[in-house]
């Protein structure tokens, strides 16, 4: 039987390069589906890739993780469509009006900080996050728990006796404890909220492991490098883009579809690196999180999954409630 996989956020960057790398190794195995906000590039990025795969399997799905309605369609549409679903790339996220400290940046260049300063962004990148239409912080919304409710929903799908099903978290070496705090776990308070929802997603995918490995259902976190995508490019200072190009690891986040899920570490984080030598390779590193606070922030989850199912049943309700006396 075909594998089903879904990537969302598949439209450009690191979502469309692991399409392509997919369907460059296995075009008639695989029923692809890709899983996008708009419409209109998802269908741009379908095209490109059967101009490369004609004879590939690629359907696209309508959804944005910053919004529960939409994460909840596209499930229950999902669950029409197939019946079985192997591997599930939570890929999609944002870094809203991202600033690029200058001043940190050239002092960066000057300490010893410059290696950590390049692979991960630390010193001289903040946001400004906002508020969605149904009231939470929108980096965590759209990196993180569109993506938890994706996976509630879609359990019938991942969990099946006999079989191992993979979720792979497109991390960050950005994701820092030190943006991170359960108490505030949408990170309503300081300026790094790309950072908190990347170190959120290392603890989810633990949390899971968890939770899920007695049903077959495995998570793995990535990190793919600083890599020169549309949001990249956007934060950088406009030097030569050759020149940022020159200085990024190569993409390689394809080797963990080749991997059993049951072989990998729960606790570790496969960075995807180049050597001087032009060579890709992949690096499993220890996380820095642990089993308590994984837990704690599954459990803050699920009671906030509690609320807003809630509040959207709530609401349903009164739109399909019948008008009261003397309304037209």
């Amino acid at each position: 039987m075909n594998k089903v996989v879904l990537v969302t956020g598949a439209n450009s960057g690191i979502g469309l390069a692991l399409c392509e790398r997919l369907l460059s190794q296995d075009t008639e195995g695989l029923q692809l589906c890709l899983a996008c906000r708009n419409m209109r590039r998802a269908q741009a990025a379908r095209c490109a890739l059967l101009s490369s795969h004609p004879a590939a399997q690629v359907a696209l799905l309508q959804m944005d993780t910053s919004s529960i309605s939409s994460v909840l369609a596209a499930a229950q549409e999902v669950k029409l469509r197939y019946n079985r679903l192997d591997y599930l790339y939570l890929n999609a996220g944002i870094m809203p009006n991202p600033q690029f400290d200058v001043k940190g940046f050239f002092k960066g260049l000057f300490s010893s900080h410059i290696i950590t300063m390049f692979a991960t962004g630390e010193g001289i990148l903040t946001q400004k996050d906002c508020v969605t239409p149904d009231g939470l912080q929108q980096v965590f919304e759209t990196n993180l728990f569109g993506h938890f409710l994706l996976i509630r929903e879609l359990e019938p799908l991942l969990c099946h006796a006999g079989r191992t099903s993979q979720l792979i978290w497109t991390s960050s070496s950005n994701a820092h404890r030190s943006a991170f705090k359960l108490e505030d776990m949408q990170h309503q308070r300081g300026t790094q909220p790309y950072s908190s929802s990347k170190y959120a997603s290392d603890l989810l995918s633990l949390a899971l492991n968890t939770h899920y490995n007695k049903q077959g259902l495995y998570s793995s976190v990535i990190c793919p490098g600083f890599v020169m995508t549309n949001l990249t490019y956007s934060i950088l200072p406009s030097f030569p883009a050759i020149l940022w190009t020159l200085l990024m690891p190569v993409f390689w986040l394809f080797w963990l579809f080749k991997q059993k899920p049951e072989s990998l570490d729960p606790q570790a984080k496969y960075h995807s690196l180049t050597s001087g030598l032009g060579n890709n390779y992949i690096q499993p590193r220890k996380m820095d999180i642990d089993l308590e606070t994984s837990d704690a922030f599954y459990e803050k989850l699920r009671q906030l999954e509690s609320e807003v199912r809630k509040k959207l049943k709530e609401k349903q309700n009164v739109c399909s409630s019948p008008a009261g006396p003397g309304s037209s």
